[in-house]
């Protein structure tokens, strides 16, 4: 996945514990722009049609074992893989570097690293890692909370009260991923990741008090730094002429880059314990992903269709009444 974004090599360094090999004494203007990594086997065996050099390269056991059999060709493999100036090699299971490979290494300014993690591990999270720095990405205005698990993005103008529920939700065990801005990364084709801004991460702001560190009032377990959003929530003051949907028989969905996300509308007025609603929407949301719906099973045991409100039959309200 190409990205207008990218990440330096060094992060990835830190974050995987790399060992280094041999690397040039600058490293710190290489930047990685693509998710996509790449095992050089076809390479090695000749073939670099579509080869880019803008990938990390990860030799582990397969391509090791296929080096070693070529005997005396090995370097001449070698040789022609380097001189195409592939941005880094990583080498897994702490597999040993020779001289040669170390000479054509520096003979190409190539940086070389190593780490004893399996292949399929590392490339997984090396993969996910890199997914989430280089995603698409927005900042909205709203609160994002992890709610029994459940990613729930708060929607609302401005002095609805959300900040205020947020805290609420913390108070009853759930933690708090960002307040007032949220950044938005679209990871891959299904799934929307929030974070917080780093200069304004774990504070929050709450009229008439000012402003809080939830993670230093509530404590390490009291925040998160990033969490999937699997719901959006949209808080509004109460308007006695609008109807609410009271069964959630139509489905509602938010697009946020590209991307379908439920979504319900929960109207605010003074009495409404606005934290335990946020609950029970997180876990029916959950229920509804895993295949029930409560609305449809009540409807199955009043005998009724999801469609008889309009096929002159009593409305389910009436029945429930």
């Amino acid at each position: 996945m190409a990205s207008n974004y990218s990440v330096k090599f060094t992060k990835i360094i830190k974050e995987f514990n790399l060992e280094k090999v041999w690397a040039p004494e600058d490293i710190s203007n290489i930047k990685i722009s693509t998710n996509e990594v790449n095992r050089p086997g076809l390479q090695l065996a000749g073939f670099y049609d579509l080869f880019d050099p803008s990938r990390v390269q990860i030799i582990g056991k397969t391509e090791y074992s296929y080096l070693k059999n070529l005997g005396a060709k090995m370097y001449e493999a070698l040789d022609t893989f380097l001189s195409k100036k592939p941005m880094v090699i990583i080498i897994t299971w702490d597999l040993p570097v020779d001289r040669k490979f170390l000479e054509l290494a520096q003979k190409y300014q190539v940086p070389l690293y190593r780490t004893s993690e399996m292949t399929s591990e590392f490339m997984s999270g090396l993969t996910q890692t890199l997914s989430i720095a280089l995603a698409k990405r927005i900042t909205r205005h709203g609160v994002l909370v992890e709610v029994y698990g459940e990613g729930v993005l708060l929607y609302g103008d401005s002095g609805v009260g959300k900040s205020e529920v947020a805290m609420e939700l913390i108070k009853r065990g759930h933690r708090l991923i960002a307040d007032d801005a949220v950044e938005i990364r679209r990871v891959s084709n299904r799934s929307l990741v929030g974070t917080s801004p780093e200069n304004i991460r774990h504070f929050m702001e709450l009229r008439g008090v000012g402003i809080i560190n939830a993670r230093n009032l509530f404590g390490i377990g009291a925040v998160k730094m990033t969490e999937k959003i699997d719901i959006i929530i949209n808080l509004e003051l109460w308007d006695e002429n609008k109807v609410y949907d009271r069964l959630g028989l139509e489905e509602e969905y938010m697009e946020i880059l590209g991307i379908k996300i439920p979504a319900i509308t929960v109207p605010v007025k003074p009495g409404r314990n606005l934290a335990i609603i946020i609950e029970c929407a997180a876990m029916n949301n959950r229920q509804k992903r895993m295949g029930y719906n409560a609305t449809k099973e009540l409807l199955a045991s009043l005998g009724m269709a999801d469609d008889d409100s309009s096929s002159g039959k009593p409305n389910v309200l009436e029945v429930w009444h």
